[in-house]
This record gives structure tokens, C-alpha cells and sequence, in this order.
């Protein structure tokens, strides 16, 4: 059996549709497949792909922390390498936004020795984009995880658009919960009201994942998060408060080096 490799993919958001030719190929050409995906319905898809399929789903446990299915999952992914079969890891959306186990499949791979690599994928942060209107140039993006963003001080600016990724487990510290209490919602907003009146709009959006049923996208006022149902997979997405404000020293330096190296 010759030298293993490793490619970990992603299948994209929406089911069918957001997989890339290179991420197509590299399933249908692996000698087995480890799939993380959101529902059954990508597996069957996947498996139609390459029926030598594993679902990596197998290493979730009820009530247990995710960090020990994840490391289950890496060494699953990274055994199959060492064996010296090509295989490749489909992930929902893209492998290396919010996905543990690509980043560290392939680090400990290469440290192994073995070939290794993550390809990019569509993801919930590009069709958060097109659904919702925004580009990020306008007034610059600011992205933190909802419990990094909770648990450690931060400096944001309201003067730009601010995501914050999973909100509907914002405050879980065991990994092992898919939805915590409003009181934790309610704990979030006052922590984003101190640089946004408790009236500001905010909107909660979660991605297609079927070209039959549309993305979710709720509009509402900040202060209305602990009130409503939130799901693990909803991003919370906070629109500027205030403008820009211009730093008149920075553009008077700005001018003057224009007139300095204004050509003759």
C-alpha cells in the first residue's frame, strides 16, 4: 500500500449546490471519506458521491464534552492517512471556519509525516453576506465567537458591523450543550449595551441549507434576544450604531504626503 494522504473539504451550506469541482473530486477519488455534515440527507448525498463513506457523527456522545468526540474524530482521520489510504475529510461549509478537527487532522498529519491539506469552502459567513445585503468593505467587520466575546474583554467598534457566531450556546463552558438558558442571552446584551442602545436593531440569521427552504433571517431589537427562541447554529448580526468618525490629524499627514511626493 502506497503513501497516505489527507485533503479535508468542505461540502458547503447548501446542500447540492455550494460543493466546489476540487472538493467533488477529491471525494469521489478518496479511499474512504470521514464526513461531518449537518443532517442524514448530506450523508446520503455524499455516500452517492463515494459510497466508501464513514460519518464521523458516530464520536458525538449525549451529554458529553464535543473536545473529546473532536479529538476521536482526528485520530480517525489522521489513522486513515497512516494506513496509506487517501482520504479525505467532507465538513459542512468551509473546513477551517469554526471547525476544530480540519485544522488539527492536518497539523498532526504533517507532523507525521504524511501529506496534508485543508481546501477552502463555501460558508455560513460568505452566504451571510449575500443574503443580508452586506459588504464588509463599507464600514468594515468585526467577528468574534458570541462565548470568546462574553468571556474575555474586547474592544469593538460600533462604528462597524459586528457578527457574533454561535449565540444560541453563548455562555456553555462544558461543549457539551446545543442551546443555554435566556439568562445567558440577557447576560450577552448587557454586556453589547454598553456600545449599543438596548433599541438597536440587530438580526439573527441562519444559512439555507436546502434550496427548499430559505435562509432564516429575523429582524429584531437587541434587547428582544433573551425573549426569543436562538439555535445553535443562529449568528447574531449587529449593524453600525454610529459613523465613522474622521481623524483630521491622520488626514492632514495623509495631504502633506501627497504634496511631498507629488511627481514634478
Amino acid at each position: 500500500m502506497g503513501s497516505g494522504s489527507l485533503v479535508c473539504v468542505g461540502t458547503g451550506m447548501l446542500l447540492g449546490g455550494h460543493l466546489t469541482p476540487r472538493a467533488r473530486h477529491e471525494i469521489e477519488h478518496a479511499d474512504v471519506v470521514h464526513a461531518l455534515v449537518y443532517d442524514g440527507l448530506f450523508e446520503v448525498w455524499l455516500r452517492q458521491l463515494n459510497p466508501r463513506l464513514e460519518s464521523l457523527q458516530v464520536f458525538y456522545q449525549e451529554g458529553a464534552s464535543r473536545r473529546a468526540s473532536y479529538d476521536r474524530m482526528v485520530e480517525a482521520l489522521v489513522t486513515s492517512a497512516a494506513a496509506g489510504l487517501r482520504t479525505c475529510g467532507a465538513f459542512y461549509g468551509h473546513p477551517g471556519v469554526f471547525a476544530r478537527v480540519p485544522h488539527e487532522a492536518v497539523r498532526l498529519a504533517r507532523a507525521r509525516g504524511l501529506d496534508a491539506q485543508l481546501d477552502p469552502g463555501i460558508s455560513a459567513e460568505d452566504c451571510l453576506y449575500a443574503d443580508l445585503g452586506l459588504d464588509p468593505g463599507d464600514f468594515g467587520c468585526q467577528h468574534y465567537e458570541a462565548n470568546q466575546f462574553l468571556l474575555y474583554r474586547r474592544r469593538i467598534d460600533p462604528a462597524a458591523l459586528l457578527i457574533l457566531w454561535q449565540v444560541g450556546v453563548v455562555g456553555d463552558q462544558t461543549l457539551a450543550r446545543r442551546s443555554t438558558a435566556p439568562e445567558y442571552r440577557q447576560l450577552l446584551v448587557e454586556v453589547l449595551c454598553q456600545d449599543y442602545p438596548a433599541q438597536h436593531p440587530v438580526t439573527l440569521y441562519r444559512a439555507a441549507s436546502s434550496p427548499l427552504v430559505p435562509a432564516a433571517i429575523r429582524h429584531l431589537p437587541l434587547a428582544d434576544l433573551p425573549h426569543v427562541e436562538v439555535d445553535q447554529t443562529d449568528t447574531l448580526v449587529v449593524p453600525p450604531a454610529q459613523a465613522m468618525q474622521p481623524d483630521p490629524e491622520r488626514q492632514a499627514r495623509l495631504q502633506a504626503l501627497h504634496r511631498r511626493l507629488r511627481p514634478a
